[in-house]
């Protein structure tokens, strides 16, 4: 996460948090009576009862649930069953991963917050936000997340128990979509069909960039389902997010989120990723997704993207807390990133800001352009447009830009072909590495004793090959970049000198970039040079930054630091 980010939400929350602890006190039984785990009825616990039976050093079995180590490094898992019992084969075969997922997740939200005593009190605070969240979570899910609850760690019980934690991570979700000005999220997705595709089938490709640290994506999941009720379904996930983010289900229908500019919510609401669970495990046309988003309320704006086989097309559901749009293109194509586009928000102040000063339209413009570009997109085509590093009229924007569609952040990125049921899953690093496909209608068909023999599930003659990128000096320049990146940070934190000719090198492993000028400039601020990190700050004005927003705020800050210069220069 860039230290401008870390510092605007390490400063929010030592303000807010500190605020509150007479609240805190004086609410603390009222707490303990909302916020006691309350987990779902279930009659049959026998699913926890099964043993886990390991085949070779890649494959595990929990009854007739699997998961396995594909060499591309991407995990695969398929589920069936009903919800409680999916929801222990997922816990039960993913248990080491979950442990390793939460730990970073507990230790990205330690980095943010340093502080036991403000981890505590943003403990209660969380308890009363989430409060009746179990309340807007369909009866079929929180089963699932009550058995996938069963292999959470006893280490962080701390933060509630095993229940607790499950439903307030898929609540994270949204938080983190709220806090999206703080470049938690920018996802970028797009579709085409008709004359704009290449054999004029439907074709739809997206970005998930959802950003918690690096260790929290280093799991990617593939996950197969086949439920009691509705229909089968895959999505990319990792461990224990029963939610989805990027799916497709056996009736060729799509479903892929893009955050939009929320105000802080109040009171949580449906998380986001429930209804797109919820969408694509019951729903076969747009309209029917449509129907089934109405029934739902959310505490964060969401454009939910949804591709249809049987509709021949792809339209944007877009839902805020108070209101919703079905947006259809006027064109063979359409592209979604992190502002709303339909009539309902046309005069949305929140949309038309976020319109006019982030980076969302900004990629938009640069997606739109190379689909112009190209005429008509394939899978691979599509694959180089969600690689793509460079900005509107072919610019350079530096390597890890927020207005490029692809910032080096992504869990992942995928591409559906809904009416053939193919998905092309990116394999790490971020969307860089080969891009595997799957055949839906194959995976489903494969039995226990298939996956017993390790055999790849993947269809590997239509593998689209890892970004030469990868190879290039530009690629191990961005990899110093991080590196110093990370070595500045603790310069800065300790107030130490830089060794002779850091600021120079660092400069060099990114110099297109502005954020490379803000960190620097951020050092020379810590320190008091207040000549050096005006001269810095000025530098970073120069670059091509990620909207209005952004170009407002390093003024503020220049200006700032040329009033404190001038003051410190007469000696007063």
């Amino acid at each position: 996460m860039p230290e401008k980010s870390r510092s605007v939400i390490r400063k929010v929350l030592l303000w807010l948090i500190p605020g509150i602890p007479a609240l805190m006190l004086a609410t603390v039984i009222y707490f303990v009576i909302i916020a006691v785990d309350h987990p779902p009825v279930v009659n049959d616990y026998s699913s926890l009862e099964k043993e886990i039976v390991s085949y070779g050093e890649n494959t595990t079995v929990y009854g007739t649930n699997w998961l396995r180590k594909s060499e591309s490094g991407l995990w695969e898992l398929y589920l069936e069953g009903k919800p409680f019992d999916r929801g222990v084969a997922f816990g039960r075969l993913t248990q080491d991963l979950l442990y390793y997922q939460e730990t970073s997740f507990v230790e990205q939200i330690r980095e943010l917050v340093p502080s036991d005593r403000y981890l505590k009190l943003l403990k209660y605070f969380v308890a009363f936000f989430n409060r009746k969240l179990d309340q807007h979570i369909p009866d079929e899910y929180k089963h699932e997340i009550y058995g996938t609850s069963f292999s959470c760690s006893p280490e962080y019980d701390f933060i509630g128990s095993g229940y607790q934690r499950q439903l307030n991570y898929h609540a994270a979700h949204d938080i983190g979509h709220a806090l999206q000005g703080l470049n938690l999220v920018g996802c970028t997705s797009f579709s085409v069909w008709d004359g704009s595709s290449s054999d004029s089938s439907l074709l739809v490709g997206r970005n998930f960039d959802f950003y918690m640290g690096e260790k929290f994506a280093e799991n990617k999941i593939v996950c197969f389902v086949n439920p009691s009720e509705g229909y089968k379904f895959m999505m990319v996930t990792w461990a224990d997010m029963i939610g989805v983010v990027s799916g497709m289900n056996e009736k060729g229908l799509t479903v892929t989120l893009n955050a939009a500019k929320s105000s802080i919510p109040g009171k949580a609401a449906t998380p986001v990723t429930l209804l797109a669970r919820e969408i694509l495990q019951y729903a076969s046309t747009i309209q029917e997704a449509y129907g089934i988003s109405k029934k739902r309320k959310l505490f964060v704006s969401e454009s939910i993207m949804i591709g249809s086989a049987r509709d021949g097309k792809t339209a944007i559901i877009e839902k805020s807390p108070h209101t919703y749009d079905l947006v259809f293109p006027e064109t063979d194509r359409i592209i979604c990133s992190n502002h709303f586009q339909g009539n309902t928000f046309s005069d949305d102040e929140i949309n038309l800001r976020n319109i006019n000063g982030s980076d969302s339209y900004l990629r938009y413009r640069r997606v739109n352009e190379l689909l112009l570009f190209n005429e008509t997109l394939d899978v691979k085509r599509a694959v180089n447009v969600l690689r793509d590093l460079r900005g509107f009229g072919d610019t350079d924007l530096g390597l890890g830009n927020q207005r490029a569609i692809n910032q080096l952040i992504a869990h992942h990125a995928v591409v559906f072909k809904p009416e053939s049921l193919e998905a092309w899953v990116s394999t790490s690093p971020w969307q860089l590495g080969k891009f595997v496909a799957y055949d839906l209608k194959k995976v489903f068909e494969l039995a226990v004793t298939d996956i017993a023999r390790n055999s790849e599930i993947y269809s590997g003659e239509l593998t689209i090959p890892a970004d030469t990128f990868l190879v290039s000096q530009a690629y191990n320049n961005f990899l110093k970049y991080r590196r110093l990146s990370n070595h500045l940070r603790y310069f800065t934190e300790n107030l130490l000198p830089l060794p002779e000719g850091f600021a120079d090198r660092y400069i060099m492993s990114n110099p297109a970039l502005f954020q490379t000028y803000v960190n620097l400039g951020e050092y020379y601020r810590e320190i008091k040079d207040l000549h050096k990190a005006y001269e810095i700050y000025q530098r970073a004005l120069t670059c091509r930054l990620p909207g209005l927003d952004k170009e407002t705020e390093l003024k503020k800050i220049t200006k700032k630091l040329l009033k404190e210069q001038n003051y410190a220069n007469t000696g007063n």
